[in-house]
């Protein structure tokens, strides 16, 4: 998943950051409300981690102007503040689920796998096309019982297309899920990881569809 990390401190941020990284995510991170209500409003995301004191725009401001913009991307408030008043305020604003520091990175990372899964319309944990499977809770894929070890791209990209299994994702809306904001990405690169990926689990499970995109599918030929 493509994550919006705001958080205005300067150690807790980056250590957040590191943390999403290591479990296959692509992460933005930034410090402010103003750049945070931008990239919002104007790149693609899965999910968004949102602080509520911010130094220049409450995390609240931000999440109602995405919401007045018609912005549905899940969005997750991670705040030291746990007074009923700020969740109440929260989830007023829009907030999909709410976390208090401290945290354990392991319950965000689960709660940001549920809000992604959710958003994608399904309600199991576990989802499976053909003879691979993939257990959202824990990020396992496996083929047929057995786990599949993959790259971070690999991983981003083949999470994508179970989410949306069986439908169409463009080849642009594919690589902003994939790749950060500030990645230097070769315009073949998704080529070279769809192939590395079919190498992986088959050939047959990972559809072209021409001029668009590609799909997962357990139809295909």
């Amino acid at each position: 998943m493509r994550i919006l990390l705001v958080e205005d401190d300067p150690d807790l941020g980056p250590a957040i950051a590191r943390a999403l990284r290591a479990e296959h995510c692509a992460v933005d991170l930034v410090a402010s409300g103003i750049d945070a209500q931008h990239l919002g409003d104007t790149e693609r995301y899965d999910v968004a981690v949102l602080d509520l004191g911010l130094p220049d725009r409450e995390g609240t401001a931000v999440l109602k102007g995405w919401r007045e913009g018609g912005r549905d991307l899940p969005v997750l408030i991670l705040t030291a503040r746990d007074g009923w008043s700020d969740k109440v305020a929260g989830f007023k604003a829009g907030a999909d689920d709410f976390l208090t520091k401290p945290f354990r990175v392991e319950e965000l990372m689960m709660r940001l796998r549920a809000l992604v899964r959710r958003a994608a319309g399904h309600g199991a944990t576990r989802l499976t096309c053909g003879p691979l499977a993939y257990e959202t809770q824990t990020g396992v894929f496996e083929l047929d019982g057995l786990p599949v070890k993959l790259t971070a791209l690999e991983y981003r990209v083949l999470a994508a297309l179970m989410l949306a299994k069986e439908a169409v994702i463009e080849r642009l809306d594919l690589m902003e899920r994939v790749y950060e904001g500030d990645a230097d990405v070769d315009s073949n690169s998704l080529e070279v990881i769809i192939g590395r990926l079919r190498k992986k689990i088959g050939a047959s499970l990972i559809e072209t569809v021409r001029g668009r995109g590609y799909r997962l599918t357990a139809g295909a030929a």
